[in-house]
């Protein structure tokens, strides 16, 4: 009978166990026999066909001497435990030298200038985030009331606001989208003009910055409280009066100007005076805001659709003014020039509304006489101001 040895090494005591073709395992130095199953006979010299079904048991036929160890129990599996799998490598599991040369053969001109460039402003952005974080001079001008304006951030915004209005032009934008179109485009007038003269911001833009959202989003509220969301509804596009789009333009231009002209010609912001000479600018804050609100509440009662009216309309406002929305929304320009006393800018801002407006009202009075006849004339003839009171 063949005997195969087999030596265990052990820092206590050594030991070692012999396989024989019987199925019986002996162990050296503690007189343990284990019956070995699903093994083969060494004779044969072939491999185990089953690993997972061998394992080693102690005999029940022989009495130990010493009990230094509990019973040797083994077990083989050729099953990978969850342990095993490195979760970092999974994406590198079915990688091979062949779908890598097909994913280089696919690659483009194109697709390799557009990652190379979005890595390059991944990089580029990197190093000047963490640069301005470890600056002195960010920190030093960094708190509750000063702040250092970040270029990136606004560039950053002005790009999103433009992708978002191309998206709007073409009716894809989103609710949220559509805020953010509005959130830039203010930004890029209240923010950026003051922040870009004086280095940092404080005061007068925070205000006009959420002054100027609220504002221009009574429109929407009213839709909201008339039909309980934000989206307008379908029309006759004849009230869709508008100036060609050139004129609309340059009035967009010009009022971009007019701020940053305001900007540019205010004095320092932490030397515009505080307390109670600016009681006068938080007036015409609140005048402003009620004259939008209430111009747009009235108009829409008397309107299909908030935009097709059914009847002249000669409350509120609209009995002092024929266009109190219009003349609203130059008095909120107007109110920023003087808040960051800018008198030549306010003037310059007035000058360009009143040309844009002049117009727009032109065409739209050419159109309510035309659907009201004598009863918009009449109205005409009894509120004889358009935009400003007293003013023919």
């Amino acid at each position: 009978m063949e005997t195969a040895s087999v030596l265990l090494q052990s820092r206590t005591i050594p030991f070692g166990f012999s396989l024989k073709c019987n199925q019986i395992v002996s162990c050296s130095h503690f007189n343990k026999q284990f019956q070995s199953k699903g093994f083969y006979s060494h004779q044969s010299l072939k491999p185990i066909q089953n690993p997972s079904s061998f394992s080693l048991l102690p005999s029940p036929l022989h009495k130990t001497r010493t009990q230094f160890f509990s019973p040797l129990k083994c077990s083989f599996s050729d099953i990978p435990t969850s342990d095993s799998q490195n979760p970092l490598l999974k994406p590198f599991k079915n990688l091979s030298f062949d779908s890598v040369k097909s994913s280089l053969s696919e690659l483009t001109p194109i697709k390799i200038v557009k990652w190379a460039t979005t890595v390059s402003l991944g990089i580029a952005a990197t190093k000047w985030t963490v640069k301005l974080a470890f600056s002195p001079f960010f920190w030093m001008y960094f708190s509750w009331s000063w702040l250092f304006w970040p270029w990136f951030v606004a560039i950053a915004l002005a790009v999103y606001g433009l992708y978002c209005f191309r998206k709007h032009s073409i009716g894809e934008a989103s609710i949220l989208e559509q805020l953010a179109i509005v959130t830039s485009v203010f930004a890029w007038l209240t923010l950026v003009p003051p922040a870009y003269f004086n280095g940092y911001l404080e005061g007068w833009p925070f205000v006009f910055f959420f002054v100027y959202h609220y504002f221009f989003f009574f429109n929407v509220s009213v839709r909201k409280r008339l039909y309980g969301d934000y989206y307008a509804r379908p029309h006759d596009p004849k009230w869709d009066v508008n100036p060609p789009k050139w004129y609309r333009l340059l009035f967009c231009v010009g009022v971009m100007v007019g701020h940053w002209l305001a900007a540019f010609e205010a004095p320092e912001l932490h030397r515009i005076p505080g307390g109670w000479s600016n009681v006068g600018v938080w007036i015409l804050i609140v005048v402003t805001l009620l004259m939008q609100y209430n111009s747009t509440l009235y108009l829409a009662k008397y309107s299909e659709k908030v935009v097709v009216p059914t009847a002249v309309v000669q409350f509120g406002p609209y009995r002092w003014v024929r266009h109190p929305v219009y003349a609203s929304t130059m008095l909120l320009f107007a109110t920023y020039c003087l808040a960051l006393r800018a008198p030549l800018s306010l003037m310059f801002v007035v000058a360009v509304c009143l040309m844009y407006y002049e117009q727009k009202a032109k065409l739209e009075e050419v159109l309510m006489v035309e659907t009201f006849g004598e009863s918009y004339l009449e109205y005409a003839s009894k509120v004889r101001c358009k935009f400003i009171p007293f003013v023919y």
